[in-house]
């Protein structure tokens, strides 16, 4: 295994040699890369930076870990006439995404109702593989989600218009959805308004510090002890169905005798079948900002029905970490549109990017980035500097040390529900099985994440939040 060179305390790179086309830097730390080391991270960033058309570095986020193709937590651009678009280096979860909520309610407050809150919403916003949404849609609806994304839902009654305003890409990106299979659009009928499965969840939590009070009054987070709402879901067995799809058309048009991995199979973006992907691909990404949408209605609904009200919860902010887009980035020296794919990877814009909503545009992009159940997640703002260095990118999570069947293995569910019930944080999930799937163990410390990015300056903090309250998929 090629051993990367520390560039500084967060910085490491493998410089191009053999087929690369570019060199790999990994942003991490000395404890992180313990872990790193003992998967197949640096072999999989080393092949992403094999690929045809790719510019400036590979980059590997502090939360990565060995995934589909590319690493999770991976990060790379192409260029826009030589360059390729590859589902694996998107992932199957197409837009799997975070949506923060915040409320003028404090912690003590939701405390008095919290069993009868986690309950009520477990019952309105199904978990696990396969279940179906409580509001029912049709075909011909879902066809609209994929076109038009979050503001469909909204002119359907499920929202307010400024939540658009607050969400990536005003919650659509282009799509035709009449390039997705019939068995994709079967999968995804029933399933808006789901959190899914794994590492899905929606927490109750409250502010436990804020780090710039500046920036966080502008992003609606006032006092610690407020509470807010975090949602991480994606476009569930629609996009799974969507990058399955597009994987085999293009092992089929293309092969893979050139790459170093199969499962780095992609398209040329100006191909018609890269070009079919990437509608494919936009179609899905609305269906999941359409899925968290209506959850949101979901969730204002039920605090209306035990606190009185919903006029005082608003997105904060909604953030893709599995998507591929097109930017303006330097490239050795010069502005270029490139396409960026993020897998497991968050945008990080500084303030002035025309892409960041106008109300947060002097400060930089809101960034929120969940931590392991029972653990904390994070605020931070986008900065320049990961313009400069990573295409405006930063991590999106913990990231996982451990398997799912190791933690199967290693832990059991009821022992993990005891332990957050002595940290004062309630659990509810689809099954025993998934608890220990997803517990905290299995997780890279957050916090250590956090450091790194903030450190290098990819994504600075803005505030810290802990949870009360978590339903898992």
């Amino acid at each position: 295994m090629v051993e990367p060179t520390k560039i500084n305390e967060f910085t490491w790179k493998i410089e191009k040699h053999g087929q690369m086309n570019v060199p790999a830097v990994i942003y991490s730390s000395d404890a992180l890369m313990s872990k790193v080391r003992s998967d197949k991270t640096f072999n999989q960033i080393m092949n992403v930076a094999c690929l045809k058309g790719i510019v400036g570095n590979a980059i590997a986020m502090p939360d990565c870990h060995e995934g589909y193709g590319f690493p999770i937590g991976g990060v790379a651009a192409f260029d826009m006439d030589e360059g390729i678009i590859s589902p694996g280096g998107i992932g199957y979860d197409i837009n799997c995404s975070v949506r923060l909520l915040r409320t003028d309610y404090n912690f003590d407050e939701i405390l008095k109702h919290r069993t009868e809150l986690l309950n009520e919403l477990f019952k309105k916003i199904p978990v696990g593989t396969g279940r179906k949404g409580v509001i029912q849609f049709s075909k011909q609806q879902l066809l609209e989600t994929m076109n038009h994304g979050a503001k469909y839902m909204i002119e359907q009654g499920y929202g307010k218009i400024e939540d658009i305003d607050r969400t990536e890409e005003n919650g659509r990106l282009d799509s035709d959805p009449t390039v997705i299979s019939e068995k994709a659009l079967l999968r995804g009928v029933p399933q808006l308004g789901t959190l899914g499965s794994g590492n899905h969840f929606l927490e109750l939590q409250k502010v436990d510090r804020i780090y710039d009070e500046k920036i966080a009054k502008a992003f609606g987070i006032t006092h610690p002890g407020q509470v807010v709402v975090m949602i991480h879901c994606g476009s569930r067995g629609l996009g799974h169905q969507v990058a399955s799809d597009y994987i085999m058309k293009m092992e089929e048009k293309y092969g893979h005798a050139d790459l170093p991995d199969r499962e780095l199979i992609n398209a040329p973006i100006n191909s018609d079948l890269g070009q079919e992907y990437l509608k494919a691909m936009g179609a899905a990404a609305n269906f999941a900002f359409s899925n968290k949408q209506l959850i949101t209605y979901h969730v204002r609904n039920i605090f209306e029905k035990l606190y009185g009200s919903q006029d005082n919860i608003d997105v904060v902010y909604d953030v893709c970490h599995n998507i591929g887009k097109f930017e303006k980035h330097i490239v050795d020296g010069e502005s270029r549109k490139v396409c960026v794919h993020r897998k497991g990877a968050t945008r990080s814009f500084g303030p002035g990017r025309v892409e960041v909503p106008e109300i947060y545009r002097d400060y930089g992009q809101p960034i929120i980035i969940p931590g392991s159940m029972g653990t904390a997640s994070y605020v931070l703002v986008g900065t320049k500097k990961a313009e400069e260095v990573s295409f405006g990118s930063t991590a999106h999570g913990a990231g996982r040390v451990g398997s799912r069947s190791e933690a199967l293995r290693t832990l059991k569910g009821q022992d993990i529900i005891d332990q957050l019930k002595n940290m004062n944080i309630e659990v509810k999930a689809g099954s025993i099985k998934g608890i220990a799937e997803e517990a905290p163990q299995m997780y890279k410390d957050i916090d250590e994440v956090i450091r790194v990015s903030h450190g290098i300056g990819i994504g600075n903090m803005v505030a810290r939040l802990v949870p009360l309250g978590v339903i898992k998929g």
